[in-house]
């Protein structure tokens, strides 16, 4: 009812704002920003079924993460777009790379700042090898499998070149899946060489335009001003929370150490980008 009266009383038309910060993650941890499906899907919804609304706007500011959570999200866009028949802009902060940048393609527009970070079309697998260290501490390791490969990668024992390479033919599919993507969502706007485009490598947002990886340089509020005019309503849709969340309590103590965990990882994704 209020959103009703507040339709009623504004003058502009509604571009409604949906972010998409932090690492995509597969089930995000207790305090956590990671996205996922089931995190965003709540969101998408409810800018797509906004009264009035004339485009969707994505402020993106993600470096990246699971490629299956990745394209789940870019799908339920592509999808409520169609089904809604709204454009959808992109708008890039800091770095929308790797998984960050599948989101971007969601949208029919790609905007970026001249600083931002796009690109890094590619797949990393990162993790540790602990076999000398559990050695040196007189751990013994004890692992029994039904299946030859079942403990692939372990990190507690010596790196298996078979191992290495069924991670590589895993990578490549994955990889394969992405560019597959980006020519669909980008297709003749591309203007490099898909082997440097392809290769992992990341720019700046005005480089990224040259490559065709972006469609103009600009900032969300004044972008969606000029197209909309001066009065245009942006209301930004963020996640409900709870209240014991907004001080920061709740949640059980495996909860808050695997949260701690995350923050780590979401770190170490950050860092890649020098961020």
């Amino acid at each position: 009812m209020l959103e009703w009266i507040r339709d009623r009383l504004r003058r502009g038309p509604a571009v409604p704002v949906v972010r998409l910060a932090g690492v995509i993650v597969s089930a995000p941890f207790l305090g956590s920003r990671g996205l996922s499906i089931e995190t965003v899907a709540p969101l998408l919804a409810r800018a797509f079924n906004m009264r009035g609304a004339r485009a969707v706007a994505l402020a993106i500011n993600s470096p990246g993460g699971s490629p299956v959570q990745s394209a789940l999200i870019a799908q339920r866009i592509r999808l409520l777009a169609r089904e809604k028949d709204l454009p959808v802009i992109a708008f890039v902060e800091d770095v929308a790379a790797s998984g960050g940048y599948w989101l971007a393609c969601a949208a029919d527009e790609i905007i970026v700042d001249p600083a931002s970070i796009v690109g890094s079309i590619g797949v990393i697998s990162a993790g540790f090898g602990f076999k000398d260290l559990i050695a040196r501490l007189g751990v013994e390791r004890r692992v029994h499998t039904a299946g030859e490969r079942k403990s692939m990668l372990d990190p507690f024992r010596e790196e298996s070149p078979e191992d290495v390479e069924r991670l590589r033919r895993l990578q490549a599919e994955i990889h394969d899946g992405f560019k597959d993507w980006v020519r669909e969502r980008r297709g003749s706007r591309l203007s490099g060489d898909e082997a440097m485009l392809f290769s992992g490598e990341f720019w700046t947002g005005r480089r990224g335009l040259e490559l065709g990886l972006a469609d103009g340089l600009g900032e969300l509020r004044a972008v969606l001003q000029e197209r909309y005019g001066a009065k245009v309503y942006l209301p930004v849709v963020a996640p409900r929370r709870r209240l014991l969340q907004r001080f920061g309590l709740g949640g059980s103590l495996e909860q808050i150490g695997s949260s701690t965990l995350a923050a780590l990882e979401e770190r170490f994704h950050w860092q890649r980008f020098g961020l």
